[in-house]
């Protein structure tokens, strides 16, 4: 399978798995998986094909591991815009996670914090390089430091994705270290 249709591929099973389940006539169950068998009949019937096999590649080699396979089913890892319930118990942060962004984001950033904008979740790296590329997405990356241990002590909560993504409500400005001046 060449690179070009593992995108095309990772970018329909995002749409489609996080999204816009409605758009080809799948219903997710609350967590958020669907028989895989069900998704490549539903794909097909809306004029996108693809095979078990194909699937299996782009869930495998995946950079970000965004989709799960257990048994028969699949689902997205995170990054839901509809709701969804991961069952994902709530877990104790490193001292800091990071959030990659772009300048024309941090005077709102400043002001209001990190918000879940259009997911149900802020989403936060482990590590500087991976919220790097994240922010890289969008233009010169721009990485927040996020004072998980602090917010973790004044109560709010974390949960880590199957995919090592950080998930969090929300994150007040104070507890963001900005950058100095480029």
């Amino acid at each position: 399978m060449d690179e070009r249709r593992t995108v095309k591929v990772s970018k329909y099973l995002s749409k489609h798995l996080r999204h816009q389940p409605e758009r080809i006539g799948l219903t997710l169950d609350p967590g958020g998986w669907v028989e895989i068998d069900t998704l490549i009949i539903a794909a097909a019937d809306h004029g996108f094909r693809f095979t078990r096999e194909e699937l299996d590649h782009v869930v495998a080699t995946n950079d970000k591991q965004r989709f799960a396979i257990e048994g028969n089913r699949i689902r997205a890892s995170q990054g839901h815009s509809i709701e969804v319930d991961l069952g994902l118990p709530p877990a104790t942060p490193p001292p800091y996670l990071y959030h990659g962004t772009v300048d024309r984001n941090l005077d709102a950033i400043r002001a209001d914090g990190l918000k879940p904008m259009n997911r149900h979740d802020v989403h936060l790296s482990a590590d500087r390089e991976t919220a790097t590329r994240v922010g890289a997405r969008r233009g010169r990356p721009v990485v927040l430091a996020v004072d998980a241990g602090a917010m973790h002590r004044d109560g709010h909560v974390f949960r880590l994705s199957a995919n090592g993504v950080w998930l969090t409500s929300a994150v007040p400005p104070r507890y963001l270290r900005f950058p100095g001046p480029r």
